[in-house]
């Protein structure tokens, strides 16, 4: 495995340390928004969880290698290279490891790398999903698989609002996916607080969530953990606006014959022109709240004794 997985100096010391580390994606860095902002943002994102207390680790695959830990420079190479990147799930990684490539991490492949390096918790902004129509297309993020089987703890703001939120849950429900909502009994719905569909527990401190996800683990229960975690109050976009929003993009989506991977950075991208940047907005303040409270809870699983 060291031939594949590559930490930076700072992750590695932390985990030999039993220090907290957060793991966070890099698709978001690619695919999620322009340059110089996609960059900015990253940045910001990872010194959140140093001000919370934890070791941030962005993840990608650079030149074929898994790495947990970016330099600055890496980090502006993705954000440079944006939707030249590889957009990398579970299937991508052995293609781009033999041919030495590089991706952008999506959640499942976040969790995959973060498991490889011993990293336990993850913040990001939304996990995939079950989209709309899927009973006729079958398209089903690989993120829930990957939370059916590798021990993370995903920290989000609920799934993407642009899916079938109540499908997602019944699949995680089927999957044996713990959804935990932090501070709330009812799923958020990415831009807004609520969906009208309900967790499966409320928890609200960190070291609660902390104290949980042990006891998964240590029960040998097998997959991961889905916090679900409101976007700030202020934030929070109006939910007739937004969903008009998701509904024209997703409209726009058919008719443009778009699907598979391209669905989700296309009706991204047209919610955020059809709402004039707003949901963008949101987007990035949502990340960064999850950011805080992956890292407060990772520094609370690194305090409980093992």
């Amino acid at each position: 495995m060291k031939e594949y997985l590559d930490l930076s100096p700072a992750v590695k010391a932390a985990l030999l340390a039993g220090e907290p580390v957060v793991a966070l994606e890099s698709t978001i860095i690619s695919h999620g928004m322009p340059y110089p902002q996609n960059v900015e943002t990253a940045l910001r994102v990872e010194e959140t969880v140093r001000e919370a207390g934890a070791v941030p680790a962005t993840i990608a695959v650079i030149g074929g290698k898994l790495k947990a830990g970016l330099t600055h420079d890496e980090i502006e190479y993705l954000g440079k290279k944006g939707q030249a990147v590889t957009k990398a799930s579970r299937r991508d990684l052995p293609v781009l490891v033999a041919r030495g490539a590089d991706g952008a991490t999506t959640v499942a492949t976040t969790m995959i790398i973060a498991h490889l390096a011993g990293i336990r918790v993850f913040a990001t902004g939304g996990i995939g999903g079950v989209h709309r129509g899927a009973e006729t297309t079958m398209d089903i993020s690989a993120d829930l698989e990957e939370l059916a089987r590798t021990p993370v703890m995903v920290v989000c703001a609920g799934a993407k609002a642009i899916l079938d939120l109540g499908l997602t849950l019944e699949y995680l429900e089927t999957k044996g996916v713990p959804v935990i909502g932090f501070g709330t009994e009812e799923l958020p719905a990415f831009y807004t607080r609520k969906s009208g569909f309900k967790v499966d527990y409320r928890i609200d401190t960190p070291e609660e969530l902390a104290a949980a996800f042990r006891a998964q683990q240590e029960m040998g229960l097998g997959g991961g953990m889905l916090v679900t975690n409101p976007i700030p109050e202020a934030y929070s976009m109006d939910p007739v606006r937004i969903n008009a929003a998701i509904d024209q993009a997703i409209e726009d989506s058919r008719r443009l014959g778009i699907h598979g991977k391209e669905t989700t950075p296309y009706l991204l991208a047209r919610v955020k022109e059809l709402t004039g940047g707003d949901s963008l907005a949101s987007n990035i303040q949502l990340v960064l709240n999850n950011a805080r409270l992956a890292a407060r809870t990772a520094l609370a699983l690194a305090r409980q004794p093992r």
